[in-house]
């Protein structure tokens, strides 16, 4: 890559540099093709040199400088869905984000109000239900994306925390995974420490990744917590690509938990395939019985229309997903299992879950209010994964 001859410099208010000594490692499950640069990367020398040297890892990647063009406008050359889709798995971009930090506003289901930020963007992984896949900035350009505006993000954050009166979370793995592209970008060492020194901002960080060795040497403080997306082995190998196994992320799970960060587990999307009842208690028990958790959230398919239609090109259009879901949206627009399946699910788990460790709080994803109060759990709405 040519180095930039005259770097625009600014004089942001930034409460955080990004590390100079880090050196970036390859991501596992991540071979980039095509790198480009979009508008604002080079804004300092920086930024310029995280780039360079992420750059450095992927010596036969193509790299292409567009810095004219905003990262969301990306276009890879491709008007067949799964064509496109795919391509953007192996382009990475390089770009800033200007309001990476957002305050989610669901309407008509459980989700509470909750930040949430993005250093990244999209996931390399290749999770055949992928809800992420059929959101509107994903879909026109599905790229994996890192944002070099890290410090600017931040200052953001510490702004908005410097006036908070009560612990409050801020979530990393809405829009992405939270550490997929760590090795690449060393992150999670400024992004932990600087929560750390936080009075009342806590960080809840969502991956499936088993990518830790960053994270396992810092002074957290217990102001981070680490959360896991899982399923059984048995759904991993239907249904989870280009990823670490159930068995690799409980172990990452163990070393941060014997590090001093708060476990959680989110057990999304459960598919009740044939036998899912003895395939998801055996694997609740060896979950339990493997790590301290301090929360466990359920959660089944809760996507949309344009995420199903990937899923049918992945899967075929008789698959065991799309076998069981409704055929009309929900009223916020997103399409589940039915009602009497997705009860008949949780009742079960919960038992077992009570039955293994009966004090372990039990929460529900983007589930809808009636979904509670049939099951009798309405004090455990709003009590989930992303939120303290």
């Amino acid at each position: 890559m040519n180095k930039m001859r005259n770097p625009i410099m600014t004089n942001l208010p930034l409460l955080e540099s990004l590390s100079p000594d880090y050196e970036p490692k390859p991501a596992p499950y991540f071979s980039p093709e095509i790198i480009i640069i979009t508008k604002g990367s080079f804004q300092t020398t920086q930024q310029r040199n995280l780039a360079e040297a992420i750059c450095g890892v992927y010596p036969k990647a193509r790299i292409i400088e567009k810095l004219d063009l905003p990262h969301n406008r990306v276009e890879l050359g491709s008007s067949e869905a799964l064509a496109l889709h795919y391509q953007g798995k192996k382009t990475l971009v390089f770009g800033i984000h200007k309001s990476a930090l957002r305050c989610s506003d669901e309407d008509d289901n459980s989700c509470p109000h909750y930040w949430h930020f993005s250093p990244y963007g999209f996931c390399p992984y290749d999770c055949q239900y992928c809800y992420l896949a059929g959101t509107p900035g994903v879909k026109y350009s599905p790229t994996v994306k890192i944002f070099l505006n890290l410090p600017e993000i931040l200052d953001r954050i510490g702004s908005v925390a410097s006036k908070l009166d009560k612990p409050t979370s801020f979530y990393l793995g809405k829009l992405q995974d939270g550490l997929a592209l760590d090795p690449l970008t060393g992150y999670s060492r400024i992004i932990i420490p600087f929560f750390a020194r936080q009075r009342y901002a806590r960080l809840i960080l969502l991956t499936k990744s088993v990518n830790v060795e960053n994270l396992l040497d810092l002074d957290h403080k217990q102001h981070t917590i680490l959360s896991w997306s899982l399923n059984p082995p048995e759904i991993f190998s239907a249904f989870e690509k280009n990823l670490p196994s159930p068995g690799e992320r409980i172990a990452a799970m163990r070393k941060c938990a014997e590090a001093g960060y708060s476990i959680r587990a989110v057990i999304m999307p459960i598919i009740p395939v044939e036998g899912w009842q003895n395939i998801y208690s055996k694997f609740l028990e060896n979950l339990l019985e493997s790590t301290l958790l301090n929360r466990i959230t359920l959660g089944q398919i809760c996507s949309y229309s344009g995420a199903l239609k990937l899923t049918e090109r992945k899967l075929g259009r008789k698959n065991p997903i799309s076998n069981q879901l409704e055929k009309t949206k929900c009223n916020d627009g997103r399409v589940r299992f039915p009602l009497k399946l997705r009860i008949k699910v949780y009742r079960y788990l919960i038992d077992v879950i009570k039955e293994l460790q009966p004090q372990l709080p039990i929460g529900l994803c983007m589930e809808e209010p009636r979904t509670f109060e049939a099951l009798n759990i309405e004090t455990a709405e709003g009590c989930c994964n992303c939120v303290l």
